[in-house]
């Protein structure tokens, strides 16, 4: 009995290969026929579950929640008394698998949760694969970055300066890019002064420091979160309607902008394909961190991820890239965990995008830093790099010139 019990072990560790997408089914799927034979602990847990959970395995802890049909120790109720080990095991059992009558002050979802056994995976996971291949992400990045920048070198600009310059952005414009962008940088150093604290900052400055950076990190990156959601508005008010893809785009992307070649300048308008591709990752990105950090923002009462499996399990995506059937029902404190992880991945894969944009905006080309600095860019610069938007501001002022009526 012991061997199936063993087979069939590692049949479901088999069968779950992502402990985040494995829903917790103990009480409900167990049959009596497949349980091992615990008559020698009384009921309790034997030897080889402890080494089961020891070694990562899952195991069916479902006849904790069933009780002891009057064996080991719930019989020795009348031995031990009203605190023995019946009424102590049955109360706990009662709590950890949300059956126990708990009343609270506060009626929010999660307050009468007085037990989450749901929480290893996710600790696991951020401590583990998260961090270490969030770190690998930004370093291998930058990394990335300072070769293209020694094989490269700067981008400069190829013909005769002019001495002429061009407006390239309003002041409004800037605003709502500064904006957007300096929230996100601070929220991107908050966070993961969050995420790396105990492992890096902790053994650096000890706990004390720590304590007092977490939580200023932590105010300053909830408070911030308004102007990165309100940069983000603004950008996308101001340049969705320049960022629409066109035919040119696909002569830019031909010769990926010039990047790798010097004198090649392929034809584009206000916003090359790679900017595009920028623009329209901030929006994509952007959004979904933000909703992420509402949720965690007001803890309990923006669930989605529940919604979200149930709708992606009627598509059957998930079956068809091997993870199974996502799980529609969550306990409030599971939809949090999903929120946070979502809202770590996002981030690490939006860094790692701005790092590529803040290098072409200053140190990898040449005249670039001017567009979102005082607006004004190098007519020359803008003839090389956006042909045809330099034309389209020519011919405008072309048009209002003629307008004018000489004086």
């Amino acid at each position: 009995m012991k061997r199936l019990g063993l087979i069939l072990a590692v049949m479901l560790t088999a069968m779950l290969t992502y402990p985040a997408l494995a829903q917790d089914s103990a009480g409900s799927q167990a049959e009596t026929a497949t349980q091992p034979d615990r008559s020698a602990t009384g009921g309790a847990p034997t030897l080889e579950d402890i080494l089961a959970r020891q070694r990562g395995e899952q195991v069916d802890f479902s006849y904790r929640a069933q009780g002891n049909d009057g064996d080991g120790a719930a019989a020795m109720a009348n031995q031990l008394g009203t605190l023995g080990g019946a009424s102590d095991s049955e109360v706990y059992r009662a709590l950890r698998y949300g059956t126990a009558d708990v009343r609270v002050s506060n009626n929010g979802p999660a307050s009468a949760v007085l037990i989450q056994d749901r929480g290893m995976w996710w600790l696991e996971f951020r401590q583990g694969p998260l961090s270490t291949y969030g770190a690998w992400l930004l370093g291998g990045t930058l990394v990335a970055l300072a070769l293209f920048y020694l094989i490269r070198g700067k981008i400069r600009i190829d013909g005769p300066k002019t001495g002429r310059k061009i407006l390239r952005f309003n002041s409004f414009e800037r605003f709502g890019h500064w904006l957007f962008a300096g929230s996100f940088l601070i929220l991107g150093l908050t966070g993961l002064i969050s995420l790396f604290g105990r492992t890096v900052l902790i053994p650096l400055f000890g706990h004390e420091a720590f304590s007092l950076l977490a939580i200023g990190s932590k105010w300053v990156h909830n408070n911030i979160a308004w102007a990165f959601m309100l940069g983000l508005l603004i950008i996308i008010l101001n340049w969705t309607i320049h960022n629409i893809p066109n035919r040119h785009d696909l002569k830019w992307l031909a010769v990926a902008g010039g990047l790798f070649s010097k004198g090649v300048h392929p034809p584009a308008k206000k916003f090359n394909a790679g900017q595009k591709m920028i623009f329209w990752g901030c929006v994509v990105l952007g959004l979904s961190i933000s909703v992420s950090g509402l949720s965690l923002l007001f803890p309990f009462e923006l669930p989605m991820f529940a919604k979200t499996f149930a709708i992606l399990n009627q598509t059957g995506l998930p079956e068809m890239l091997g993870f199974g059937i996502l799980p529609e029902q969550m306990a409030p404190h599971e939809e949090m965990q999903y929120a946070q992880l979502w809202h770590a991945i996002i981030a690490f894969v939006f860094m790692a995008m701005i790092f590529a944009h803040i290098y072409l905006g200053s140190v990898g080309m040449e005249g670039a830093f001017d567009a979102m600095g005082s607006g004004e860019v190098e007519e020359q610069w803008a003839k090389e790099h956006h042909g045809l938007w330099v034309e389209e501001v020519k011919a405008k002022e072309a048009a209002q010139a003629n307008a004018t009526p000489a004086e």
